[in-house]
């Protein structure tokens, strides 16, 4: 099997994509500057991610950046429910053999 192409939605980043995921895995609107430098990711995580998000558009700050909280433009983002090719394929597939039988 070879690897798989990953392509990263809307010019975000990993890191930038995690930071999103922790609002999502925390069911929350916003989070606080401490908990955004928990946040770990392999390429960096924390701080620096979320100032580019308030960059981009999908959160904003209390002015003093202690605390983040998501946009409309994150909620539109986090409310996508990807689901990988692979398992559409591998369904179709599936039924296919059934078929033969």
């Amino acid at each position: 099997m070879r690897p798989m192409a990953i392509v990263l939605p809307s010019g975000l980043t990993a890191p930038e994509i995690r930071v999103l995921q922790e609002f999502r895995r925390l069911n929350a609107e916003a989070l606080s500057l401490d908990q955004i430098k928990a946040i770990k990711h392999p390429f960096g995580g924390g701080e620096a991610p979320a100032v580019s998000l308030v960059g981009k558009g999908y959160l904003a700050t209390n002015g003093n950046s202690e605390s983040f909280a998501v946009t409309e433009k994150a909620k539109e983002f986090l409310a996508i429910d990807a689901k990988p090719l692979v398992e559409e394929a591998g369904g179709a597939a599936e039924e296919g053999t059934e078929d033969a039988e």
